[in-house]
């Protein structure tokens, strides 16, 4: 399964045709599908279907905006994506894919069912194809319905992540807000969104691999930690305000670039 999943992905980023990014999503989805369902647990098992259902319907959402699209165009190369139907419905489609608002109660729930190392697989391996198809496409995209979409996601994942007491599903929020930031930076910089991601994806890998070490799945459990395991609650503490962003860490860096570069567009007259 893990060999599928490395399979999917680099189909997915290599690919010029649509059809074969389309196959590189799916064999991902279906690779991971066992791995959530691994412990036989009835939430475990739900989380799998939940995921297959929403993983299916964003990929045959995008399987339908670049036929749309070959349709008015001719055209199967991922780059050449220039109907503007098929544009907005590639918006809604990947959006659907990676978890942003209004797409993104799966995730959290996914999550939750899933075990740390399933969940650390979902939050940065899986995103890393939608991305890459976000990135070739990020001149044809609809802007102001991403634009939306990216900060309904960093308000809400700040927000709905204050309410939880479970760590996955605070991790799941986390994930929802910092794709907000990669989204709105997509359409200005699309290779400062890679730069975020790539930054996500190791702050995000520490976080749940120390979590996973400690055995923590709820916030109680974490307030005890310190006595058994010292050093690496320290090494999580930094992790987690490099993760939210705190200056002098590196988390800063990309937040700090991605608002440097927005104050420089005219986004409100452009919305208008």
């Amino acid at each position: 399964f893990t060999i599928s999943l490395m399979m999917g992905t680099t189909i997915t980023i290599s690919s010029n045709h649509w059809i074969m990014a389309w196959t590189g999503l799916e064999i991902n989805t279906l690779a991971i599908l066992p791995m959530i369902s691994k412990s036989h647990h009835p939430r475990a098992i739900e989380a799998a279907t939940k995921y297959f259902l929403v993983q299916a319907a964003a990929s045959t959402l995008v399987l339908f905006s670049s036929m749309t699209n070959a349709w008015h165009t001719g055209q199967w190369d991922i780059t050449q994506l220039t109907h503007p139907v098929s544009c907005s419905i590639l918006t809604a489609a990947i959006s659907m894919k990676l978890g942003l608002v209004p797409f993104h109660f799966w995730f959290p729930e996914v999550l939750q069912g899933s075990s740390m190392i399933t969940g650390l697989l979902l939050s940065t391996a899986m995103k890393f194809p939608p991305i890459t198809l976000l990135f070739m496409t990020s001149q044809s995209l609809n802007t102001t319905l991403l634009s939306i979409m990216a900060i309904l996601s960093a308000a809400l994942g700040g927000w709905m992540g204050l309410n939880q007491t479970q760590i996955r599903k605070i991790m799941a929020f986390s994930s929802i807000s910092h794709l907000g930031w990669m989204a709105i930076i997509l359409v200005y910089n699309p290779k400062l969104m890679l730069l975020n991601f790539y930054l996500y994806t190791v702050m995000t890998a520490t976080v749940f691999l120390a979590f996973n070490s400690i055995k923590v799945l709820k916030l109680s459990t974490l307030m005890t930690a310190w006595a058994k395991t010292p050093s690496l609650t320290a090494m999580l503490l930094l992790a987690l305000l490099s993760l939210a962003g705190l200056p002098p860490l590196t988390g800063f860096l990309p937040k700090w670039l991605i608002i440097q570069e927005l104050t420089k567009q005219d986004m409100i007259v452009a919305a208008m």
